[in-house]
């Protein structure tokens, strides 16, 4: 038996099932961002390191990122996020733009990580970002976007959350602790590695890193302390539109919270399974002067991204995703006989013009195995016309559910079924 190709390690293979959770997803976070007046865009999937090299972080570009040299000798990568290819294409077309910027995408992007439940090397990834406003108000839409998108889907407050920071409090509070600007980038990714390293082991790094156990003590201290964002004018501005939009439920204060990227400067958030299951479902935050840093005039903006791998993991495990259709055909036309193909094609072909999902079967078959395919292929009906039927002008429909079957002229058959599938639950 001859061996099959495997895939590259960490892609995805997406099957009729799986493609259909894939557009269901993408159905809902549009009718979300839609909702909120975000218009869709894209970037490329190829671009220049350099772009990611300016700002994204050291991680991310040395050990996360599919780089190579194209055949002109520049070195590219394949899109490991959008942001930077966002402040981008505004800072191309800046002063054109109406702001501020309501802006949402979800595309392909790519990453060389270690392949795991809920990461994968190959992802989908919804962005939706906010530009030209700078305010915790404009942070607090953002996050709605967010609530509203785990409300349409039936996630509750008991199923998931979404922890907050500020890194101006952060920064204010890490200058307290004695940790000077320097030491600070440093720590911001210590803290961001707190929950993925051993307690001693996590104290131990801190200190080879460079911190005092005084500072070390401090540091804990501060990441302790959960009513710490009362010190914040920010925060206090940024949960009081939460009240306003009715969404406060889903979100809570985590002093814990840092975000790894270095162009956040602000409020910075992640979504996480109320059981601590995986990695953060979706994660953002405020950045002051991302535009500004690939040669625009400074711009605020914030903004999110949520993968769907980590997505779909949650929203199975509460079941969520809705029953939904094995294939999008509603008619299966049947062929009787070899002498009935044409009739059967052209049936198919007067239903499809009539705006209903139809194919025909390929070959003369028996009835019982067409009706079968019928069944397994998901098609609500089945429209017969047999020697009987083509000497009248008649096409009989068949309900593959209920077994119950009309036999109608021919010129009627599509107002006939639009009114039976009408009547029935979508398919």
């Amino acid at each position: 038996m001859k061996s099959i190709i495997k895939t590259v390690k960490g892609t995805r293979e997406f099957y009729p099932e799986e493609m259909a959770v894939r557009n269901w997803l993408y159905e809902q976070l549009q009718a979300v961002s839609n909702s909120f007046g975000y218009q869709e865009y894209d970037g490329p999937f190829l671009e220049t390191i350099d772009l990611y090299a300016a700002k994204s972080g050291e991680e991310l570009v040395k050990k996360q990122s599919f780089v190579f040299e194209d055949r002109g000798g520049d070195e590219v990568t394949l899109r490991p996020e959008l942001t930077p290819s966002l402040a981008r294409m505004v800072a191309q077309k800046q002063r054109e733009l109406t702001y501020p910027l309501r802006w949402w995408s979800f595309g392909p992007f790519w990453r060389y990580e270690n392949p795991q439940k809920g990461r994968t090397r190959e992802f989908f990834q919804w962005n939706a970002d906010l530009i030209g406003a700078d305010s915790p108000e404009a942070d607090a839409e953002v996050v709605a976007i967010c609530v509203n998108f785990f409300k349409r889907v039936g996630l509750t407050p008991d199923q998931v959350e979404i922890v907050v920071n500020d890194r101006q409090l952060v920064d204010a509070e890490l200058d307290k602790i004695g940790i000077d600007q320097k030491l600070k980038a440093v720590v911001i990714r210590l803290v961001d590695r707190r929950d993925k390293m051993p307690a001693r082991a996590w104290d131990e790094f801190a200190l080879k890193s460079g911190l005092t156990q005084a500072q070390l003590d401090g540091l804990k201290m501060m990441l302790s302390n959960h009513d710490l964002w009362k010190h914040s004018e920010n925060l206090t501005r940024f949960f009081a539109a939460l009240v306003w939009m009715e969404v406060d439920g889903y979100v809570n204060f985590d002093p814990q919270v840092i975000r790894g990227l270095d162009y956040y400067t602000g409020i910075v958030f992640e979504a996480r399974d109320r059981d601590k299951e995986g990695r953060a479902i979706l994660g953002g935050g405020h950045y002051g002067n991302l535009v500004g840093d690939v040669g625009g005039d400074a711009l605020p903006g914030v903004g999110f991204a949520m993968g769907d791998v980590m997505m779909t993991l949650v929203l199975e495990k509460y079941g969520c995703i809705p029953s939904l259709a094995k294939s999008p055909v509603q008619v299966l036309v049947t062929v009787f006989d070899e002498e009935g193909m044409a009739k059967a094609f052209a049936l198919a072909q007067e239903l499809r013009d009539g705006g209903v999902r139809a194919a025909s079967y390929l070959e003369f078959a028996k009835l019982s195995k067409q009706f079968k395919y019928a069944d397994r292929i998901g098609a609500r009906f089945a429209a017969i016309v047999g020697p009987d039927e083509a000497a009248q002008g008649l096409v009989t429909i068949k309900d593959m559910q209920t077994r119950s079957q009309v036999t109608v002229p021919e010129g009627k058959m599509v107002q006939q079924l639009k009114e039976m599938l009408a009547e029935q639950s979508p398919v």
